[in-house]
């Protein structure tokens, strides 16, 4: 609509009379019987403007709405999982104290129960002054009951405290003694062993590991690469590299024992380490076993806390090594008083010597 035909005025000349008498527009028109088309399409236009303003204000609200709904919605979803991570962190940490208080009350016993154990002894030296043989009979049977602590001692140390030192065996042969664990025969490239644990009539059950044994200064990327081609080579969703020792591995192996690359599962671990590795992950993959190989895929979360599960197993075992040395060093205290005083006995035997000068003689011992 132009700005000429928006300007038209409401007042024209009558055709009739030659603009002797003055008639509006409208009338004009009505009496002619001809509509007013400019005043109408402009009544249109402005009520299509009003109806496309009015559609555009409805839509552009409507769309604020949406959007404000789905933020709501979204920032509550961020904040449950972030308040779910906390609580699951809090848990973990929660965990870990309790273990350490424990580590330390456990130390704090085993000192308390030495310290005891010496100070019995002592107090027991110093009341021996009645007679030399009573005396003797006396220090012959504390050696006996320290020879029988020592051995439990040392029965506890070895059951706390294996290094990985393992018997001159063969891989098979040591993982053919594990429950529940089957082994394949020598495989001739590939890899060395297939690794399953054993359904209920004795077979074995999925998932499957490729065992790759690595007696080397450093496992190495290369390594663990070919690990990934041969799993995929034979079709095994889970690849295990076993080294001798945990010094042969990096440090970013032992952070990272438990990982996927390239589609493969990857525990990288040690022939001590490899029967507690296992135990972990039986529940993996027992739920791999019902659920399909992709259920760790699925689950990167689990994934990850398995992985953190490892490390912290790793930090206890240090934490053992430290407790089996301090055990050892209490044992060869043990050894040493106890030599002490077979020389004392052995000497006080062959001399007779009086009460009070070989109490004085123990004590100078």
């Amino acid at each position: 609509m132009t700005t000429q035909s928006l300007a038209l005025s409401e007042n024209m000349e009558c055709p009739l009379c030659l603009g002797e008498g003055k008639l509006k527009r409208t009338e004009v028109l009505d009496r002619l019987g001809v509509k007013d088309f400019a005043r109408v399409a402009q009544l249109s236009a402005e009520e299509a403007f009003r109806l496309i303003q009015q559609k555009h204000t409805h839509d552009h609200h409507d769309a604020w709405a949406r959007f404000e709904t789905e933020l709501t919605k979204r920032t509550a979803e961020i904040e449950q999982r972030h308040r779910n991570e906390l609580q699951t962190l809090g848990g973990r940490l929660k965990e870990l104290e309790s273990a350490a208080r424990v580590a330390d009350e456990r130390k704090g016993l085993d000192v308390q129960r030495v310290r005891a154990e010496l100070e019995t002894k002592l107090r027991s030296e110093q009341s021996q002054k009645d007679d030399l043989n009573r005396r003797v009979e006396d220090h012959f049977r504390e050696i006996t009951q320290l020879r029988e602590r020592n051995q439990e001692l040392e029965t506890e140390m070895a059951k706390v405290a294996r290094v990985g030192k393992l018997e001159e065996v063969s891989f098979a042969d040591e993982a053919r003694t594990w429950a529940g664990i089957s082994v394949s025969e020598k495989l001739s490239k590939n890899g060395d062993f297939i690794l399953a644990y054993r359904d209920p009539s004795g077979a074995p059950a999925q998932p499957k590991m490729l065992v790759d044994n690595k007696d080397k200064t450093v496992v190495t990327e290369s390594d663990l690469d070919k690990l990934v081609r041969d799993a995929k080579e034979r079709n095994v969703p889970v690849g295990v590299i076993v080294a001798k020792e945990d010094s042969q591995l990096r440090q970013v192996d032992k952070e990272t024992r438990w990982g996927q690359k390239n589609g493969v599962w990857i525990l990288r671990t040690t022939r001590q380490w490899l029967p507690r590795d296992l135990d972990v992950l039986k529940p993996l993959f027992e739920r791999m076993r019902t659920q399909g190989s992709d259920f760790l895929e699925k689950n990167a979360a689990l994934g990850e806390e398995v992985r953190r599960t490892f490390v912290d197993l790793d930090r206890v075992e240090c934490e053992l090594k430290k407790a089996a040395k301090a055990i050892g060093s209490a044992s060869g205290l043990v050894a040493k008083y106890r030599g002490r005083l077979q020389e004392l006995c052995e000497s006080a035997v062959g001399r007779k010597m009086p009460a009070g000068s070989e109490l004085s003689a123990a004590r100078i011992g």
